[in-house]
């Protein structure tokens, strides 16, 4: 019965792994449930770590050294041991992503001062504890941009990393490195590339092109400017996978015609944080009939619409967010959503007071619409009541969720307004991008009543939870170890 009760409380608590605000109550509750929650949490120690936090990571992860390790360390003049105790866990057995961005940024910081070559022996240390670990199968592999260790040295890093699902490095990737992620990596289902100015390691093609099943790819870059011939080549390689990929990311125009390729894909994401998009004529014809997701940031509306236009009616989010547009366009992007998006679940757009009734042919069109963000440009001049009478009157019964981001807050009569007449509707989750505390205790009234059943506000988010408690009662579980409230 406790294997079974176990079971099922790995399952329930694998469930909400990405909040750690549910986590942490749940981890102080007892020894057995503690035992569950460590590994969840550590699985992806940086994924919650605060810069903060950087030297207490940095201590637990060197505690786990040997004494061979320490001695010699030692011996060398490095003594960084300023964590004696022996850790509860053996956490990095638990880790399941290496991101060596993360580990070298921490390095970094917290031994500075010393020497280059005392930092580099550190460095090895603390790379053979985490890829030399035979324990350890890691699933999401990052590695930093001049990462040189002799990786392939060990047979126990193949090990630790011969079953990676993901992969992300920059595409001047050290070759012998390169080589042995080729020789050993076949699984591997997600690919991020951060595009290189130069120096472009072109083995790359070899590596896509030993994979089995290569669903999602995301092409990412720092520059305005990119290798044309190695792209070409990376983008024909990928041609070759059109049949699986699913995902694909880009940060810059591809040199083919890649995306008209990828008949399956399912996921589109569009960043132009660098302004590679020189134009948008290659995203105006674009047919991919099975998209579900369209994510769009800095890209103007017209491209975004044709692609809309052109999908299958599968669109079930659309996020469009960083890209201004006069209200002809404002009114357009929204018609063609309402005309060909009826199993859309969730919208982030622009809205503007002069398409609010725009919005309404929106809500009835959508009934699959659970979430509504919406971004309000309109300085001093937008109309929320006529936005909350809206909602009121023609939501859909399964909206609920909705975030504003705006330059001026609604007033309390307006807001107060659109609370009164939610009464009877499932209770809203909301998120503002800033509100006072007038608007603050007016909603707190609300969530009383249960109209509101959870809000947040960027600008001061009251329902933050403090997690971080090293001081709790030995009576509220069997043992006391600070680093299991690290993040």
């Amino acid at each position: 019965m406790l294997k079974l009760n176990r079971d099922i409380l790995l399952l329930i608590f694998d469930e909400i792994h990405n909040d750690k605000k549910d986590l942490y109550p749940i981890l102080t509750v007892n020894k057995i449930w503690c035992e569950i929650i460590i590994p969840i949490l550590w699985k992806d120690p940086w994924k919650y770590l605060k810069w903060e936090k950087d030297k207490i990571l940095f201590n637990i992860i060197i505690s786990h050294l040997s004494e061979n390790s320490k001695n010699d360390l030692k011996i060398q003049g490095i003594d960084i041991f300023y964590y004696y105790k022996k850790p509860l866990f053996n956490y990095i057995n638990f880790c399941k992503i290496l991101n060596l961005n993360a580990i070298e940024r921490i390095i970094n910081t917290i031994i500075y001062n010393y020497s280059k070559s005392n930092i580099l022996i550190i460095k090895n240390e603390i790379y053979n504890l985490f890829i030399n670990n035979e324990n350890t199968k890691f699933t999401h592999f990052f590695i930093s941009q001049n990462f040189d260790y002799k990786i392939f040295n060990n047979p126990k890093s193949k090990i630790s990393i011969s079953k990676i699902k993901f992969l992300s490095f920059n595409t001047s990737i050290n070759d012998h490195i390169l080589i042995g992620l080729i020789n050993i990596c076949k699984s591997i289902k997600e690919l991020e590339l951060i595009i290189d100015l130069e120096n472009n390691n072109y083995n790359i093609i070899k590596l896509i092109d030993s994979q089995k099943k290569l669903l999602n790819v995301h092409f990412l870059t720092n520059y305005t400017k990119s290798d044309e011939s190695f792209c070409k080549i990376l983008e024909n390689s990928l041609i070759k996978h059109s049949n699986t990929l699913q995902y694909f990311k880009l940060a810059k125009q591809p040199t083919t015609k890649i995306l008209s390729s990828l008949i399956n894909l399912k996921i589109l994401e569009l960043d132009d944080d660098y302004g590679n998009f020189k134009n948008t004529l290659w995203l105006e014809n674009l047919s991919l009939p099975y998209l579900q997701i369209l994510r769009a940031s800095r890209v103007p509306v017209k491209a975004l619409s044709n692609i809309i236009e052109n999908t299958s009616g599968n669109l079930i989010e659309i996020k469009i967010d960083y890209i201004s547009h006069d209200e002809i366009n404002n009114k357009k992007i929204i018609q063609v959503i309402h005309q060909n998006c009826p199993k859309l679940e969730y919208l982030k757009l622009v809205f503007r007071s002069c398409n609010i009734f725009e919005l309404e042919n929106l809500l009835i069109n959508c009934q699959n619409l659970n979430e509504l963000s919406f971004i309000i440009n309109d300085l001093f001049t937008f109309n929320w009541d006529k936005l909350f009478e809206l909602l009121t009157k023609s939501s859909p019964i399964r909206l609920y969720k909705f975030e504003f981001d705006f330059y001026e807050a609604p007033k309390l009569k307006s807001l107060k307004f659109f609370f009164d007449n939610w009464k009877g509707r499932n209770p809203m989750l909301l998120k503002f991008s800033r509100i006072n505390n007038e608007l603050s205790d007016l909603i707190e009234n609300y969530k009383d009543e249960g109209i509101v059943k959870q809000y947040s506000n960027d600008s001061l988010d009251k329902n933050e939870v403090t997690l971080l408690n090293y001081n709790l009662p030995i009576e509220t579980y069997d043992f006391t170890d600070p680093n299991i409230f690290l993040f």
